[in-house]
């Protein structure tokens, strides 16, 4: 997935959108080297916090990945547990975007 998402990134460059991620690596410096070869363009947060229980279980994650599309009100839109496609990704995203710099040049 991640060549998809890093393309999704730069294509979606100055438009309402961003993506962020979740990871449960154990050791920073595996993550940071992992995340540089893999030219990760977006902020990914890990899984566990030092206090309070961790991301994956606040949000319900039953599978990996776990996907969701929140809209610019901060609505979950769109949720999937395992990869969609790109093609279903790529078009739900287009359908927000839209959503958001239309309601964007109204305001």
């Amino acid at each position: 997935m991640i060549p998809h998402e890093r393309s999704l990134v730069q294509r979606m460059q100055n438009r309402p959108f961003a993506l962020l991620g979740v990871n449960s690596d154990r050791d920073p410096d595996q993550l940071k080297s992992e995340l540089a070869r893999n030219k990760v363009n977006w902020r990914s947060f890990k899984n566990q916090r030092p206090q309070g229980e961790s991301i994956s279980k606040s949000w319900g994650v039953r599978g990996w990945p776990a996907l969701f599309l929140i809209d610019h009100k901060g609505v979950v839109r769109y949720k999937w547990v395992g990869n969609p496609g790109d093609a279903e990704i790529d078009r739900r995203v287009e359908e927000l975007v839209r959503e958001a710099e239309k309601e964007g040049k109204k305001g």
